[in-house]
């Protein structure tokens, strides 16, 4: 009898990937897809820890989960991703109604874990050997018409910045083979999808260690397969963005003109204490030439605010760089100490209070280089790719600008994934337009 499974995402992109294997893999065991948390037999939360919020909030759902596995005799609970890594038994020691944990390294194994838990036996893999990932070959579960897919090429990091735990929960730096990253890319192509995000935690790194082909070599590689029609990656450290990769901007028109470049601090003193391998100065310098390559080239960063040791001045650094690129976008968060990091043993924490006050501020300045930005493609026309309905009005659709900018549209007459379309109103993080009409039409 085929059972359902519903799976909860916490994190980020190579997560969603991550969870999107797990359903490839539980499909040909035969679990499919609930649409609703009540309905399913097995429910798998796949995990962040990369801030304490997100650990308060995996154990707050976990007693959530107790109370609905009680409610019908037969359901599963199983426990995956980074928290998952960090925690180990431990998850089961605080939830011990919890049937499965694996690491991020385990997905592979994950049929043969529930076929254990429903045997009512404890079912766990947490090994993480370096160089060791199963998973990579399991085809991740698309969406029927899905026009944009994510594609891991590499996982784990060996920058260790002082607040982080992605080397601890994901690894050392390991990339994918090359031809098995354009074959997904092409079978992915042959099913209609049109744009592909290249997924690392340092994509900038890919191939280094493994002898592979160059990141610039790959995304080369990448635009010359026929059907995709945009490309882009995340994440760059902002130390390894190379001019090789750089120049790539002015020379393949697939390669979207947006780039997640995360900053942390404006300030060189925070950024030294960060481990994070370059100054605000030359941090500028690649700002500055991707933008003569690519004019009109759309960045995003993310911050920490309240690091140890962090001074007003400190922090004001940080906003006249913020005043000095204006981000389309950023995601900024109070600094989060962490288990096993060595800022988790620094000195100088900030005040909550003080470090929450900050945030404020620089989401504030944030929110209103947002609003220029998005204000300033008003009487614009873009191309959207298409990705589905919108959220705001069924009547409407809604997709992205090159520039990663969503646009919720009144629809005209064309059938085509990527729509011209004139751009009549910005709203808080998201255009409002109407389709051009199309030739013929």
């Amino acid at each position: 009898m085929r059972r359902s499974v519903f799976i909860k995402t916490f994190g980020c992109q190579m997560n969603a990937v991550d969870s999107a294997r797990m359903l490839s893999l539980l499909s040909s065991a035969d679990y499919h897809a609930a649409a609703s948390l009540e309905e399913a037999d097995l429910v798998l939360l796949n995990t962040c820890s990369i801030r304490e919020k997100a650990d308060q909030k995996i154990y707050s759902d976990l007693g959530t989960l107790r109370r609905w596995k009680q409610r019908r005799p037969g359901r599963l609970v199983g426990v995956g991703g980074c928290l998952a890594q960090q925690d180990g038994e431990a998850v089961r020691a605080r939830a011990p109604h919890v049937d499965i944990v694996f690491g991020t390294h385990n997905i592979a194994n994950l049929p043969e874990m529930v076929r254990k838990a429903e045997r009512r036996l404890p079912a766990s893999s947490l090994g993480m050997e370096e160089g060791m990932i199963t998973h990579w070959n399991v085809v991740p579960y698309l969406a029927p018409g899905a026009v944009s897919a994510m594609v891991a090429i590499m996982q784990g990091c060996d920058n260790f910045c002082a607040y982080c735990v992605v080397p601890l929960v994901r690894g050392r730096e390991v990339s994918r083979p090359a031809h098995d990253i354009l074959s997904e890319v092409g079978a992915l192509a042959g099913r209609g999808v049109k744009e592909i995000v290249l997924l690392g935690q340092n994509v900038n790194s890919y191939g280094k260690k493994e002898g592979e082909i160059p990141f610039p070599e790959l995304l080369r590689r990448v635009s010359a397969i026929e059907g995709i029609a945009r490309i882009r990656f995340i994440t760059s450290h902002p130390r390894d963005l190379d001019d090789g990769t750089i120049r790539l901007f002015g020379e393949i028109e697939a390669l979207c003109p947006h780039v997640h470049l995360p900053l942390q601090s404006g300030s060189d003193r925070v950024l030294a204490a960060m481990r994070r391998g370059y100054t605000s100065g030359e941090y500028l310098a690649k700002i500055d030439a991707l933008r003569k390559v690519r004019p009109g080239i759309a960045f995003s960063s993310d911050f920490i605010v309240g690091f140890p040791g962090e001074t007003e001045d400190d922090f004001r650094e940080t906003l006249a760089v913020m005043g000095e690129i204006r981000f389309d976008s950023s995601f900024s968060f109070r600094f989060s100490s962490r288990p096993g990091t060595r800022a988790a043993e620094m000195k100088g924490k900030i005040d909550p209070k003080e470090a929450s006050e900050r945030l404020r501020r620089l989401q504030d300045l944030q929110a209103a280089h947002t609003r220029e930005r998005l204000s300033a493609q008003i009487s614009r026309e873009v191309a959207v790719l298409v990705e589905g309905t919108s959220a705001r009005d069924p009547r409407m659709r809604c997709g992205r600008t090159p520039c990663n900018k969503t646009v919720n549209f009144i629809p005209g007459n064309s059938k085509e994934p990527i729509r011209a379309v004139f751009v009549t109103g910005a709203g808080t993080h998201s255009l409002v337009g109407a389709e051009r009409p199309s030739h013929g039409g």
